[in-house]
C-alpha cells in the first residue's frame, strides 16, 4: 500500500500513475508556497488559529503553538493591534540499515488581531503551557459598564 501526502485540493484519490497538472502545482507549492503573493502581498505560511473568548471582565486569547518553547514566541500589543510572533525549527534525522533521512525545517509565523475598543493594554498578561498561549487583556472600568436600577414611577 503506497502512502500519499494529503492535499486540499487533491485530495488522495490519483487519476493515473502520472497527472502532468498535479505534479506541477507541487513542483511551484513547493518551491514558491511561502513566497509573497504578487496580488495580496501575504504569505501563505502558516500561523496559529487563536479562539478569542469574551468574559465580563477581560478577554482571553488562546492559541496552539505544539513544539514551541517559550523563548520562541513574543506577544506585542501596538496601536490597538495584538500581534503574536514566533519561530518554529524542526530536525529529524533516520539511520537505518538501508538508507538514511535527514530533514530540516523552519519557519517564522505572525498573527495579529485587533483589540476592541475599552481595552486596558498595559495590564495585559500571556502565559505558555503545554503548548498552548493563553493571553488576558483586561477590560477597563468603562468597558465593563455598570447596571442601573429601573426604578417604578
Amino acid at each position: 500500500m503506497a502512502l500519499e501526502r494529503w492535499r486540499p485540493r487533491a485530495g488522495l484519490a490519483r487519476k493515473s500513475s502520472w497527472d502532468l497538472p498535479r505534479e506541477t502545482d507541487d513542483l511551484f507549492n513547493r518551491f514558491f508556497g511561502d513566497w509573497p503573493s504578487s496580488w495580496t502581498g501575504e504569505t501563505r505560511g502558516w500561523s496559529p488559529a487563536v479562539d478569542m473568548v469574551d468574559r465580563n471582565d477581560e478577554i482571553v486569547l488562546r492559541a496552539d503553538i505544539p513544539g514551541l518553547e517559550q523563548k520562541d514566541i513574543q506577544v506585542t500589543v501596538e496601536n490597538g493591534v495584538l500581534t503574536i510572533r514566533g519561530q518554529r525549527q524542526s530536525e529529524h534525522e533516520a539511520k537505518e540499515e538501508d538508507y538514511y533521512c535527514c530533514e530540516r525545517w523552519s519557519g517564522t509565523f505572525s498573527r495579529g488581531m485587533m483589540l476592541p475598543p475599552g481595552v486596558d493594554p498595559d495590564k495585559i498578561k500571556a502565559t505558555f503551557k503545554n503548548g498552548v498561549l493563553e493571553v488576558h487583556v483586561p477590560k477597563s472600568k468603562q468597558a465593563l459598564g455598570r447596571k442601573i436600577e429601573v426604578q417604578a414611577a
